[in-house]
């Protein structure tokens, strides 16, 4: 399925037509930063069996984004089913390429990162200090790395992330 791609200028006067843009980023991404116009609505959120119903006519006209394009690529026929019997489009590179043209987000007021960023800050950082302590301590200190590893490979599989669910319980991330 290849949905066509919008380049941001063509977005932006297709909302001023009254197109609707949908980003399918994760909640607390979209917290964290996201285009004025834009509903939330996580694509992961959306059971497969149990479409969305955007309540959309032929004649409407949706247009999905995420922050770079590779997961509306990657859903494009979740995106097909969410958005029909509507004319639906992409935006090409995402909320990188709407801020690369110059156009305005809407920011939070703290600038909490998104929980995944975190998770990838947390999960570097203790990959890092465990290389380190190896060469400079112990060799055992690898294990910290090599136990972060085991981690992340699990998270990648399951879609379970133990660290994730750590860090969302930090008072920052509470809503």
């Amino acid at each position: 399925m290849n949905i066509p791609l919008l380049t941001p200028i063509e977005v932006k006067e297709r909302l001023k037509n009254g197109a609707r843009l949908i980003d399918i980023r994760g909640r607390d991404e979209w917290e964290y930063e996201h285009i004025p116009e834009a509903l939330s609505v996580p694509i992961g959120e959306i059971e497969p069996e149990k479409p969305l119903s955007l309540r959309q006519k032929s004649e409407d006209c949706i247009i999905f984004h995420c922050q770079t394009g590779m997961r509306t690529d990657a859903n494009q026929a979740q995106c097909a089913t969410l958005g029909a019997p509507a004319k639906i489009y992409l935006l090409k590179g995402g909320m990188n390429a709407w801020k690369s043209a110059g156009y305005a987000t809407v920011k939070a007021k703290g600038g909490v990162l998104p929980l995944m960023r975190q998770v990838q800050i947390a999960a570097g950082t203790l990959v890092l200090t465990g290389v380190l302590a190896g060469a400079t301590v112990s060799e055992w200190c690898y294990l910290v790395s090599g136990i972060v590893g085991c981690g992340l490979i699990f998270a990648g599989i399951t879609g379970w992330c133990g660290m994730a669910k750590v860090l969302s319980r930090l008072p920052w991330n509470r809503t």
